[in-house]
């Protein structure tokens, strides 16, 4: 459903992530304006708890700043933990975490760069190709609303 890399492009006002399709919706309002294939945390089922638990948040947040220069090929922060976050957490005597991101794959992948897409392998970003990373960073301005849902 996504358009063609020609097609011009309404600007982005949401990204959409769903967990169980594993794919990440660029929106300009409700139009797809681009579908990604994602990979999501080693224990993808359910709302991240606490720091470790290897899933990605579950809500509503914002994608609030960006590092060309991290350990993968990109990334995107999404402001987890909020409050509500933090407050479950606390519950029950845990760190809820905070370094959850959009991003490429791990910059030392080199050759084996086929063998992450497809698989959930994460510690609970979201992750999708360096080409799609690309596109993603050109489209998506910080402060964009993420919405994550199962």
């Amino acid at each position: 459903m996504a358009t063609s890399a020609m097609d011009p492009l309404l600007p982005v006002s949401e990204v959409l992530v769903r967990k169980d399709e594993r794919r990440l919706y660029l929106l300009a309002g409700e139009q797809v304006v681009r579908s990604y294939r994602i990979s999501l945390g080693d224990n993808p089922v359910g709302h991240k708890l606490y720091e470790g638990d290897e899933r990605t948040p579950e809500g509503e947040y914002t994608l609030d700043w960006r590092n060309p220069n991290s350990d993968f090929y990109k990334s995107i922060h999404i402001s987890y933990p909020n409050d509500r976050d933090r407050e479950l957490a606390q519950a029950w005597g845990l760190n809820p975490g905070g370094s959850i991101m959009i991003h490429g794959l791990p910059n030392e992948a080199g050759d084996l760069s086929f063998a992450y897409l497809g698989l959930d392998w994460t510690n609970g970003c979201i992750a999708v190709s360096n080409e799609e990373m690309e596109e993603i960073w050109q489209l998506v301005a910080d402060g964009t609303p993420i919405r994550i849902t199962p």
